[in-house]
């Protein structure tokens, strides 16, 4: 099986089940004897539902994903409209990065872990946007719709097949995010060296980099959807949709705080 680049992600289950799914090589909903075929040895057992639990559906997904969304934005708009952002920021983020770690390590399926993370990263996101369209005004109505964009975009291509997730796709995109990862963390010890390698500073670098950050994190899109694929053709219980949400809400947090960076770039003088 292949593992994704959200953390969320790894290890989810893969195997054959009968409901409604992203697949694209079958031509229908549910058609998986050919997947099955070639992931038949990877199946976690242990995931799939129980005698009693629906298996979770292509249904459960969207709405989980929509609900976690929707609870993140209001909890945005909410925090950017009461002008409590720089009180709230940082404990926000130390809750959604609490309760993210638990959610991973144990693989939770707790819709109320998985809606506190989508809370408290909304008040984060919230209070950072307030500071940024206080600065460059609109600036947080173009990253929201520019986030939504690219999630429509990467699922339309997921779907169609214009860009399949193979073993090869995995390793170069898992490559470049640890390439990303470590330039981040070169800057940031640089910066407290007092050396600037211009990656985060408005120059012409940062911009390239962070079109790369967002490239990277829109094709990441593309694994989560698979991984979220898989799990419904393994028949996982429909609980574990909470679980997927959070993958794909990872992800989106990181696509829009990159997607603001870059507004901003483009907006300085």
């Amino acid at each position: 099986m292949r593992s994704s680049s959200n953390p969320a992600f790894r290890n989810l289950p893969s195997g054959q089940g009968g409901y409604a799914t992203f697949d694209r090589q079958s031509g229908a909903l549910g058609g998986t004897a050919a997947y099955a075929d070639s992931a038949a040895g990877d199946i976690d057992y242990t995931k799939r539902a129980g005698t009693g639990e629906r298996p979770i559906t292509i249904d459960d997904v969207v709405t989980k994903t929509a609900i976690t969304g929707g609870v993140a934005l209001v909890a945005g708009v909410l925090t950017a409209l009461s002008g409590l952002g720089p009180v709230l920021v940082l404990p926000a983020f130390i809750v959604g990065l609490v309760v993210s770690l638990i959610v991973i390590f144990k693989q939770s399926s707790n819709p109320g872990l998985v809606l506190t993370y989508s809370a408290a990263m909304g008040i984060a996101l919230g209070a950072i946007t307030q500071v940024f369209d206080a600065i460059y005004p609109g600036i947080a109505a173009q990253a929201i719709i520019g986030t939504a964009g690219v999630f429509v975009g990467m699922l339309v291509v997921y779907k169609t097949g214009a860009v399949r997730v193979t073993p090869r796709f995995t390793k170069w995109l898992m490559g470049a995010m640890v390439g990303v990862v470590v330039l981040m963390i070169a800057n940031l010890v640089a910066g407290l060296f007092g050396a600037n390698l211009g990656l985060r500073d408005g120059s012409w670098l940062s911009i390239v980099f962070s079109l790369v950050v967002i490239g990277v994190a829109a094709f990441s899109l593309l694994l989560d959807f698979d991984q979220a694929d898989q799990a419904i053709r393994a028949g996982a219980p429909a609980k574990f949709a909470w679980y997927i949400a959070f993958g794909l809400m990872t992800t989106l947090v990181w696509l829009y705080i990159e997607i603001l960076r870059l507004l901003s770039y483009l907006r300085q003088d």
